[in-house]
Order: C-alpha cells, then sequence, then structure tokens
C-alpha cells in the first residue's frame, strides 16, 4: 500500500487502512516516546493518543511534509507536553505525597527496559538515558530522534520545524553536555 492508497483509507475511515498505520508506526511511535519519557507505561500511553490523534485528526494532514514526519511531530509534541504536565503538577505540589522531608522522590522510577539495547547493557543505557534526560527539551528531543531513531537532519529538522543547521548545533550541544556529564561520573 502506498502512502496516498493509505492516506486515502484512513480518510475514509477504513479499518485495514488504520491497521496498517499502527502496524507500519506503532515501533517506531513507542521508542520515540520510551526515548523521551524513560517509563514504559507513559511510553505506551502517549502511542495509543498518539494513534487516536491521527485517526481523528488525518483529514487536518496536508501532505506538505512525509506521513511519517508528521506521526513523529505528534509523537514528539505529546510526550513533551506530557513532561511539561509531570513537572507542573511537582511543581505545585500535587505530588506532594510522593515526596519525603527533604523534598526528594520516595520512589524510584522502574526498571529502564528499552526494546533496542540487549541485556547486558541495560545498566549502562539506563543511566546514558538518565544523562539524556537531563539534556534541555530541544537537545534531548534531536538527540533521541538522531541516535535512537536515525532519522537525518531533515527529518529531524522537519518535526522540530526548524532548519538542519539548527539541528546539527543541537546535536552537538547534546553530545558536549553529555560528554560534561559522563566527565563528572566517578571512576
Amino acid at each position: 500500500m502506498t502512502e496516498q492508497e493509505l492516506l486515502l483509507g484512513l480518510r475514509n475511515g477504513e479499518e485495514p487502512a488504520f491497521k496498517e498505520l499502527v502496524k507500519l508506526f506503532q515501533d517506531k511511535v513507542f521508542n520515540t516516546a520510551l526515548g523521551l519519557l524513560q517509563n514504559h507505561t507513559e511510553a505506551e500511553d502517549i502511542a495509543q493518543e498518539v494513534f487516536i490523534q491521527v485517526y481523528r485528526s488525518i483529514s487536518q494532514f496536508k501532505g506538505d511534509s512525509l506521513l511519517s514526519t508528521w506521526i513523529y511531530r505528534i509523537t514528539v509534541t505529546k510526550s513533551l507536553d506530557h513532561l511539561r504536565s509531570k513537572k507542573r503538577k511537582k511543581r505545585f505540589g500535587f505530588l506532594g505525597s510522593l515526596l519525603g522531608d527533604d523534598n526528594k522522590p520516595v520512589y524510584e522510577p522502574g526498571d529502564f527496559d528499552h526494546p533496542g539495547v540487549k541485556q547486558e547493557r541495560k545498566e549502562d543505557a539506563a543511566l546514558l538515558f538518565k544523562m539524556i534526560g537531563q539534556l534541555p527539551e530541544n537537545q534531548r528531543t534531536a538527540f533521541i530522534l538522531n541516535k535512537v531513531e536515525e532519522l537525518s537532519y531533515r527529518e529531524i529538522a522537519d518535526i522540530l520545524k526548524t532548519s538542519e543547521s539548527a539541528v546539527d548545533s543541537l546535536l552537538q550541544r547534546a553530545k558536549q553536555n553529555l560528554r560534561k556529564k559522563l566527565n563528572e561520573l566517578p571512576p
């Protein structure tokens, strides 16, 4: 099925077209969300929200970009909105019951489990993704789209609605910040 046939089927509300869309993009959407959120359950929730939004708003897709670019953009936006919402809630004390007296989390996030990481490298990957999670939002997003999802600078620029040179700059700063964080680790 070509992209045009898929789009036509989606716009006509055909179930096989939607199933094909999910089949084509479910891993990419989930892995992108997981890379940004670093939480399996939240990434699954975001992936579901992405496909619901795609289904509901396919008529608004103008075709100015590739369908994959549009879906990645929705995934990144929903993931970052989710992170902002969590930070806002935390900032306003809605999660106060989860914090101890010194204002540090009482709980630790679940085990890191990204499908692209081999079992023997999980600990290293968890540390790396924790450091990636500390990068500024735009650097983190560009880094994950490039290094985890293996998207080109052009694709990332389209998703982030910026230039390729801006993507290059974001990636350079992300790498520089990660090197600095790695050098600060105890031996």
